[in-house]
Parts: structure tokens; C-alpha cells; sequence
């Protein structure tokens, strides 16, 4: 395997790449319309397509429309970094909602969760 991508279905590209690029604290390797990429950590790309667009690419019938409101998160993003902490008050000087603050889980990691601007789960966790 040369490089992983893994792509959120947005419901703005615009606002999902201003609230990635300052969670993260990172500049997009690709921002383009359709697409942002995102670098997370060597070989791990986080791209973030307009749900429209994967409806586009995939051709009516084949998934079921991303951008249905009130459904429940469909994916989180779970990412250990150096100072969960400061990562998650990004988060949420960016615009997330906590879900929980940071704290010792029972698997050893200590994690934050909150949630991004089109319902994914997004996580924070450093080991002690």
C-alpha cells in the first residue's frame, strides 16, 4: 500500500476545509472544486469531497444521498496526536460541537470527541 485516503462526504467543501485546515493546523496538499486533500501522517491523506459530487461520480441509484439531515454520524475520525488538547480547543474555536471532553478511556488512550461541521465524529487522543 503506497497511501491511504480517507474522504468525508461534505455538505460545503469551502467551510469543511476552513474547519479542517485549523482543527488540524495543517494547509491542504489539494484544493481544488470536488476536492480537498489534507495531510494527516505520512501516507494517510484526508480528503473531503462534496456529497453531491460522489452522487455525480457514482451515477443516480448506486448510494443512498450523504446529505440527508438528522441522520446520525456516520463516521469518525480518530486521530493521535501530540497534545489532544490543544487539537480539540481547535476543533472547537473552529466550530465543533464537544461531545465529550478529554479524558482517560479503559483502552489507555486519553481522548476528546467532538463533532465537525456535517455530523462526523472527530477524536483527539495521545497515549499517557
Amino acid at each position: 500500500m503506497k497511501r491511504a485516503y480517507l474522504v468525508l462526504y461534505v455538505h460545503d467543501q469551502a467551510r469543511a476545509t476552513r474547519f479542517y485546515t485549523h482543527a488540524l493546523g495543517v494547509t491542504p496538499l489539494l484544493d481544488v472544486p470536488g476536492m480537498t486533500e489534507l495531510p494527516l501522517v505520512e501516507g494517510a491523506v484526508l480528503g473531503l469531497m462534496p456529497a453531491a459530487g460522489i452522487q455525480r461520480l457514482l451515477g443516480p441509484g448506486g448510494l443512498p444521498d450523504p446529505r440527508g439531515e438528522g441522520l446520525p454520524p456516520r463516521a469518525e475520525v480518530y486521530l493521535m496526536v501530540e497534545d489532544a488538547g490543544a487539537h480539540h480547543a481547535r476543533a472547537l474555536e473552529a466550530g465543533a460541537r464537544e461531545l465529550s471532553p478529554l479524558q482517560a478511556r479503559d483502552w489507555g488512550h486519553t481522548v476528546a470527541y467532538s463533532l465537525d461541521l456535517d455530523g462526523h465524529v472527530l477524536a483527539f487522543a495521545e497515549e499517557p
